[in-house]
């Protein structure tokens, strides 16, 4: 008795996921769609108004960059000295804010320096504190990102030099 009573809750307790008292649900066929059909009500253009696409209506990295010729070609040609301040990660920041700068956490005054990409390109930029720790990472100026020839929607790896 004392060996039946625990076999045959260990029995019963296997076979619970097995056993039910419901009758099993009918498959019911579901159809899915992946694009809405014809019908679909979609909301009308204001009077008035071209339904231009989205593309047409933002504005380009071009239209955006307003650095001269002038000042791009003294960016790129920067100093080689200074003292390494360490290295950063660093996206785009406010493209509508121009120059050519570096929002870091690498210093705590505003002055000169210059990043070194992965790839050897230099430009000379503003470093201005971003008021967060050395290793928050960085934002860079859209005209400093171009010039280093970096792509506008990946982090960057630089390396920071200070020049004073």
């Amino acid at each position: 008795m004392r060996i039946l009573v625990p076999t045959l809750i260990l029995a019963l307790s296997g076979c619970a996921g097995g056993l039910s008292l419901r009758p099993a649900a009918p498959e019911v066929p579901v159809a899915v769609t992946y694009g809405p059909d014809e019908d679909v009500l979609r909301p009308a253009p204001r009077p008035g108004t071209a339904a231009a696409p989205l593309r047409a209506q933002g504005r380009t990295a071009d239209a955006l960059d307003t650095s001269s010729a002038a000042e791009r070609a003294a960016a790129v040609s920067t100093p080689t000295g200074g003292h390494a301040l360490g290295e950063t990660l660093a996206g785009l920041g406010p493209p509508g804010e121009a120059g050519f700068w570096l929002r870091t956490g690498l210093v705590s005054d505003t002055r000169a320096g210059r990043v070194l990409s992965a790839g050897g390109t230099a430009v000379a930029v503003e470093l201005r504190p971003s008021g967060r720790g050395a290793g928050a990472g960085s934002q860079i100026s859209l005209a400093a990102l171009r010039a280093l020839g970096l792509p506008l929607t990946q982090l960057a790896p630089l390396t920071v030099f200070a020049l004073d």
